[in-house]
């Protein structure tokens, strides 16, 4: 079976993710400095993370069955809890690497190679984040999009310690290296909550962004009169991975007849997913008493 854009991408940030790791931890060998190491620290992260996203993404594209009727999508939010826990492990391993060094500061060696190496891995990780956030946003992967905005933190992250290790060795002031050290990981648990609130969030079916459920009520509402529906209301909507699951009451004159009713709420759902694919509509039809009937061949 051919992969899905997610599950290429998932492997894509896997392999890329590896390849990073390796960058950082050859410029912490060369330099010794502990705020490259917590840089190469959070790499493990993201490898462990890629991996677990990978098994999720791949979980999310099963289709429904008799024990998920949903379908899988909220695997995916799972792969994202797990990758916001591993960044605050991450942290407090780079606080205690540097806390011995803040009273005995060192000074660090190979420093512009060490640099290099790690400007190039943050070069891969920039162009990987990129495409997490493109294809991600494109099919709409909560996983997806946790790793790029993971990644791109992690790329603003390495920048900031790479200008302070040169300021380090422009000043000799080599105790500002395990302060970046902490600084750093005080970033990471800040991404690394924003990343577990968001995703437990998605498991308890949190209301959708404000603009979204704005533009599908309007769409709702508009389709509803266009397709000759009296109203829709109590609309109710879930995220589950790449699908949106919206649910309404649709309300029709009393004496409307079932399959003209049928096809009011077809016509509604055909509107509805016309822009968006993945999402799923059930509709529950319900009678206006206060309608007049209507004439023609849907009235009884």
């Amino acid at each position: 079976m051919a992969l899905t854009p997610a599950e290429k991408m998932a492997r894509y940030s896997l392999a890329t993710g590896v390849a990073v790791l390796g960058l950082k931890t050859l410029a912490w060998r060369l330099t010794g400095s502990v705020a490259l190491l917590s840089d190469a620290l959070e790499s493990i992260v993201n490898v462990v993370a890629s991996l677990a996203m990978a098994v999720a993404v791949s979980i999310s594209q099963a289709p429904p069955d008799d024990d998920h009727p949903f379908g899988h999508g909220k695997a995916e939010y799972l792969s994202a809890v797990l990758e916001g826990v591993l960044i605050v492990v991450a942290a407090g391993m780079s606080v205690f690497a540097a806390a011995g060094r803040i009273l005995h500061p060192r000074p660090l060696e190979a420093v512009t190679v060490g640099a290099l190496v790690s400007a190039a891995a943050t070069g891969l990780n920039g162009l990987l984040a990129w495409r997490l956030m493109a294809v991600g946003r494109r099919v709409q992967s909560p996983a997806l999009m946790a790793d790029g905005k993971h990644i791109v933190s992690d790329v603003i992250t390495t920048a900031g310690v790479l200008l302070g290790v040169l300021v380090a060795r422009l000043t000799g002031r080599w105790v500002l290296d395990p302060l970046l050290a902490i600084a750093v990981a005080l970033n990471i648990v800040s991404m690394g909550w924003h990343l577990i609130r968001e995703s437990i969030g998605g498991l308890m079916d949190e209301v959708l962004d404000p603009a979204v459920v704005t533009a599908l009520r309007a769409k709702a509402e508009a389709s509803a009169r266009a397709a000759g529906a009296t109203g829709i209301e109590a609309l109710r909507w879930r995220r589950a991975g790449p699908y949106t699951w919206l649910a309404a009451v649709v309300r029709v004159p009393g004496a409307m007849r079932v399959d003209a009713a049928h096809a009011i709420c077809d016509q509604i759902e055909a509107a509805l997913a016309a822009d968006e694919p993945k999402l799923q509509v059930m509709l529950h039809v319900e009678p206006d008493p206060v309608a007049p009937p209507q004439g023609g061949a849907g009235a009884a």
